[in-house]
């Protein structure tokens, strides 16, 4: 009979223990866990604090007994584990609520500690009123303090668990600094598309302090005073530091087994370690990228729980291996979802990959049909063959369903132009007749054909001295707002101005605009038949402009959806009811 010990009872720890058992009745199946918790919720942890969880015990999936009583796991909790003797194959472990110390043997050791908060050397930053949220008791001690009529708070920290917690203490009626070393929020997003999440927080009250960092946190009176790099000084109640995680690897280090050059436990295909009797899974092992093919870090719940199963099955002679990390991943922050998968423009700029990008905004549903609103959907993708190489959406309705769509076509390996011929499903409540992702393929299959040149809002600046930027959108929309120095072309009177432009453009280098990029699309279409040479559309329209420049367009609230045909009736409308 085998003797399998596991460290680390949540995602991966409880997926490898809970499938063992399912493949094999005999073997001896050992959890131990250093919390007092195992296989809780830990993702729903940030929803319980701001009441959208309002009962406690619905984070607790199961408990140890119930364990035991349907899959025969010996789970133990409150039990560190000290150190890892390879040659004996054993572990010494203390039990934590007694201080009684033993040590245990193991056939094959499942490593799956997950990772840790990062702290960062700051003085005051172990003060009991600095929090983290890693866990059940981190979760009971924040609530506390909120009941105990704590009415201002700091987070620190501008990623997932961040934005989670600052909308869950802002639901809860508090006053809520976030404070954020780079200078947008969501790091793992390209800063275009977080700033419309920046947009939504300051409207919903999150007073926002980016690319600066705490340098000290003190007491003052019955709270604290938390000092910034920028000079600010803030007070606060409590303090939540959301500022990333690092893998737990300290148990594996001291048992000399190999690390990544990103620090997480190496493993192979395998989730082996450099220990064949050790296997390692979840938030501690490095990964490969999808789409870059380097190794990284990725603390996902998906790929956790996957990485469980795998190590299951090879315990047990099945050849299961695990391939790559994509980091697909989603966030709700207030009324707004943003969601990613695959690599960012950041990266593969790092990595010298060749890409192209196409931006557009696109409604939820058919906008026809009540309650949609419009997203904005970035794709990037190679500019050889149109494969996928990674998308990020920021909306408010179906981002979801495309960022699934979108993720399963780039693990598929597949192109845009497959995109173009994607059968999604369709009805208007849920979708329109020509999807987001269709419409992503199209305009990036346009492209890549030669029947669409783009311009890009961060090209702006280095055009703006010689370029002619002509606005196709109404004349009601343009003394709203428009690109200084823009001439008004409005799209229905274009073909009959064509020469009128070419005399006021000269030479010069023509970019068109108009609020998503459709009618600049068809302003491009016609000028391009009429003998124009260097003429181009901005991507995404004045929507993603105002995402790399902030104007008057940009308010941080859920707006009309932008339906591409009817822009100029839906201006004029917004116009007369305003």
């Amino acid at each position: 009979m085998k003797k399998i010990v596991i460290v680390g009872g949540v995602a991966a720890g409880m997926s490898t223990a809970a499938r063992l058992r399912r493949l094999d009745e005999q073997a001896e199946i050992v959890v131990l866990e250093r919390d007092r918790y195992v296989s809780y919720a830990n993702c729903g942890l940030p929803y319980h604090i701001g009441g959208a969880i309002p009962d406690r015990e619905q984070l607790l999936v199961v408990t140890p007994e119930h364990l035991q009583a349907t899959l025969a796991l010996d789970v133990r909790t409150e039990q560190d584990v000290l150190s890892v003797d390879r040659a004996a194959q054993q572990v010494a472990v203390r039990d934590l609520p007694s201080g009684n110390q033993y040590t245990l043997n193991y056939d094959v050791l499942v490593l799956a500690q997950g990772a840790t908060p990062l702290r960062p050397p700051v003085p005051g930053i172990d003060h009991p009123k600095v929090f983290t949220l890693r866990n059940i008791p981190d979760m009971d001690a924040i609530i506390a303090t909120l009941d105990a009529g704590a009415r201002r708070a700091v987070v620190i920290g501008g990623s997932y668990i961040g934005v989670e917690v600052t909308e869950g203490l802002r639901e809860r009626g508090l006053e809520v600094h976030l404070v954020e070393l780079q200078d947008q929020l969501m790091p793992l997003f390209d800063r275009e598309m977080a700033t419309d999440l920046r947009y939504h927080m300051e409207y919903h009250g999150v007073q926002l302090h980016l690319g600066t960092a705490a340098t000290a946190i003190h007491e003052q009176g019955d709270g604290l005073a938390l000092e910034l790099r920028d000079g600010t000084r803030i007070s606060t109640d409590f303090v939540v530091l959301a500022a990333g995680v690092r893998p737990l690897t300290t148990l594996a280090q001291a048992a000399g087994l190999d690390l990544g050059p990103r620090g997480g436990i190496k493993v192979d295909a395998r989730m082996r370690t450099s220990d064949p009797k050790i296997y390692a899974a979840g938030d501690m092992v490095e990964v490969t990228d999808t789409v870059t093919g380097e190794p990284t870090l990725v603390a996902l719940a998906g790929p956790a729980n996957r990485q469980g199963r795998i190590v299951a099955d090879q315990i047990t002679g099945r050849d299961a291996t695990y391939s790559s990390t994509q980091g697909s991943a989603i966030v709700k922050l207030f009324a707004m979802t943003a969601a990613a998968t695959g690599a960012s423009e950041r990266t593969l700029q790092r990595c010298g990959r060749a890409y192209r990008k196409v931006y557009l905004h696109p409604s939820g549903h058919a906008g026809y049909y009540p309650g949609s609103h419009s997203m904005h959907l970035k794709l990037l993708f190679a500019p050889t063959d149109g494969r996928i190489l990674g998308a990020q959406i920021v909306g408010y309705d179906g981002v979801d369903k495309r960022i699934d769509v979108l993720a399963t076509a780039l693990r598929a390996g597949m192109t845009v132009y497959d995109l173009e011929h994607l059968e999604l499903a369709y009805a208007p409540p849920y979708s329109s007749a020509k999807d987001p992702v269709n419409m992503a393929g199209f305009m990036a299959a346009n492209l890549l054909r030669g029947d669409l040149k783009l311009w890009h809002a961060d090209e702006y600046e280095q055009q703006a001295n010689d370029t002619i930027f002509v606005d196709v959108r109404s004349a009601e929309e343009y003394d709203e707002w428009h690109i200084p120095r823009a001439l008004n072309f409005p799209l229905p009177e274009l073909r009959e101005r064509v020469d009128e432009l070419r005399r006021q453009a000269g030479d010069n280098p023509i970019r068109l605009y108009c609020m998503v990029g459709f009618r600049s699309y068809l302003a491009y279409r016609i000028l391009h038949q009429h003998g124009f040479a260097d003429v181009a559309t901005l991507a995404g329209g004045a929507l993603t402009f105002t995402s790399y420049y902030r104007t008057t367009l940009a308010t941080g609230a859920p707006g009309i959806p932008f339906v591409a045909y009817a822009e100029e009736d839906l201006a004029a409308h917004a116009a007369l009811d305003g």
